[in-house]
Formats: structure tokens, sequence, C-alpha cells
């Protein structure tokens, strides 16, 4: 297994990055980077063994960070796992760890100057986590900042495709602001249960986990009708989630995958070309996000 050297400042970091980049002995290496909050799954092992395909070096960060978070308590328990995390990251390859202390990331504490999401980032979960992508996209833009080559190099980011407006709002973010890296999305990784893979489903209990499996089956259930040219029936698919009386549904839409505009009526009933469905609901005192990529 793969020891991944550790940093916790930009210092350091920057000095391993350098060392193993010309280390590759190539004009042109290349680094991947895989921004990450900690508690890790295989959904985050993918990220990386996405990243570790592409990249001659291969950096994670664990991080958890405050600005994203509105509720104190959630916060507060977010698990932090360290050790076990580092053990998942040398099993996927990584070569360099980057696991900052807040008062290294956010000195003299919260930025007074943050990146905004504009209008795409108060939708569907920024209208119900006010601010959160703001503060996302103000740790990614540190992040890419503190993992920049010094030396040249070709630079990449993997991001997880089941945060699907994460990802849309990085990618404007990157094109917007000319941050010289790739976004590389990767796909959503799902238990065999169908259930997509995510921190937070460690705190579900076997009976709020049955409840929770209605998501991604009406995800697949719009899938199969796109696939077949069939009319979504957008309601019907909402209805089997509302059947579950522990389920608190938030929102259920279908979306431009890049924009993530909402499509005009008529291709609602038939497609006429890539979409993607947007789910967001509450079992129990969990919420849980989860996504599909829709063609005709």
């Amino acid at each position: 297994m793969n020891h991944p050297r550790l940093a916790t400042t930009p210092a350091e970091l920057s000095k391993a990055i350098t060392e193993l980049l010309e280390a590759t002995g190539k004009d042109r290496p290349a680094l991947g980077l895989v921004p990450t909050m900690g508690a890790l799954h295989q959904g985050h092992a993918a990220l990386a063994q996405a990243a570790r395909a592409d990249n001659d070096v291969v950096v994670a960060s664990i991080f958890v960070n405050p600005l994203q978070f509105d509720d104190p308590d959630d916060l507060a328990r977010y698990p932090r796992t360290l050790e076990a995390d580092l053990a998942l990251l040398g099993e996927a390859g990584v070569d360099i760890v980057f696991a900052p202390a807040e008062e290294t990331m956010y000195p003299g504490g919260a930025p007074l100057v943050r990146v905004s999401s504009g209008d795409l980032g108060n939708r569907f979960e920024g209208a119900f986590r006010p601010g959160h992508f703001d503060g996302v996209l103000t740790v990614v833009a540190k992040l890419l900042h503190c993992a920049q080559p010094a030396v040249p190099a070709e630079y990449r980011a993997y991001f997880g495709q089941k945060d699907a407006q994460q990802v849309a709002l990085i990618r404007r973010m990157v094109a917007d602001l000319n941050f010289p890296v790739q976004v590389f999305p990767v796909p959503i990784v799902r238990a065999e249960d169908g259930l997509a893979e995510s921190s937070r489903n460690v705190f579900l209990g076997p009976e709020q986990r049955k409840d929770a499996l209605v998501l991604s089956q009406a995800l697949f259930q719009l899938q199969e009708r796109a696939a077949a040219g069939r009319p979504l029936d957008l309601p019907a698919a909402v209805e089997l989630i509302t059947s579950r009386g522990g389920v608190e549904l938030d929102y259920f839409e279908v979306v431009d995958p890049l924009t993530l505009a909402a499509l005009p009526a008529g291709p609602l009933d038939t497609l006429s070309g890539p979409a993607l469905a947007l789910v967001a609901a509450r079992v129990g005192s969990i919420r849980l996000i989860d996504n599909a990529e829709l063609s005709g």
C-alpha cells in the first residue's frame, strides 16, 4: 500500500508537489487534485483512482470547510476520520495528502472576501442552504491555488458527479475566473442496493436506509423511460418518493446538464437531448441528494 506524504501548510504542499513532479523527469508532467472533506468512502476512492489513472502525481485534500455549513451542529457532528482516510487514499494511490487546520486555511477567522456563486448557486441546494455554495467555491478556489504546480505541468481537479450542482458551479468558476486547471467529473458510485455513496449515509438506521432507496429507484425509473423514448412522467416519480412515509421531498427536477436551467415543458415528455434529473429529500433528519443523467 502507498503511504501518502502528509502536508499541513501550503508551503509544505508546494514543496512536496514540486519534488514529486521534478522526480518524474518529464518536461510537462501531470498533477491531479482531489478535494475532499474527509469521512471518505468508495465514492472518494473512485475520484482518487481516476486521478491516479490520468496523472503522474496525485494530491488529495482533507478539510472540513466551516463556510459551507449553515448549521453549527451539522458541522460539529461531521465525521473526522483522518487515519482511516489516509489508509483509503493510500490504497487508491494518492501521493500527497493536504490536511490543513482551520486557522491555516482561514487565518484571522472567516474570510471577508468570498467567491460568489451567483444565481446558479441560489437554486436547488442553494435555496435550501443559503450561502452554501459561496463557501464551497471559496474553499475550492483556495485549494486550487494551494496545489497549483510551481513548475510546468498539466493541472487537473476531480469532483464527484453526485454533487452535480457543485460540479456545474466549479466549472463556471474555473472558466469565468481563468483558473489554469481542467475539471473532471467522476460518475456516482452506488452501493449494491443503489444508494449513492455519501458521508451522511452512516447516520441512516436500517429502516431509514430502506426508505432512502426510493430516491435512486425514482431516478432509475426516469432513466429507463428516457432510454426507451417514453414520456418521463415526472409526477409518477415524485409520487413514488412521497409514498414513503419516512421521506420528505425537497425537490425533484429535470434540467439542462450544463447550466442546470429548467427545461421547457415540452421536452419533459420525450427528451430531444441530454438532461439531468436532480433530487433532494430528508430521510428522518438526514438530508440526501442524488441525480441521474437522462438521454433519449
